[in-house]
């Protein structure tokens, strides 16, 4: 079974594009160093009544949108094997001095085992 890392965070829709253009080249290194695939998904359909809506997970304030990401892995071992080389990769470490898109202090993240596949 694969293994998943999650991601939700609150963008501001005004640094939608921004937010874009990072992911893009994110996604690039994470499937480079052996990531199986990489999504980053922008709220839509998120007017539920039933369950705790993304809106209400990160703290939505006016003028920001949910992301929802997640980058799937063979295991969790070649998870923390790939993510150790990320970390390391000049090019993520580049992009972090740009300056931040998103509140850090709202993106909610985990590892899963896949229960179905």
């Amino acid at each position: 079974m694969t293994y998943v890392d999650g991601f939700l965070l609150p963008v501001p829709k005004k640094n939608l594009a921004a937010y874009k253009r990072i992911a893009t080249k994110a996604g690039k290194i994470w499937r480079e160093h052996g990531a199986l695939d990489y999504k980053e998904c922008v709220g839509d359909d998120l007017k539920v009544k039933m369950v705790l809506p993304f809106t209400k997970s990160v703290k939505l304030k006016a003028g920001e949108v949910p992301v929802f990401a997640f980058i799937v892995f063979k295991s969790r071992a070649q998870r923390d094997k790939v993510n150790k080389k990320v970390m390391s990769d000049p090019r993520l470490k580049s992009m972090a001095s740009e300056p931040m898109v998103f509140d850090m202090k709202r993106m909610v993240y985990g590892g899963f085992k896949t229960l179905v596949e």
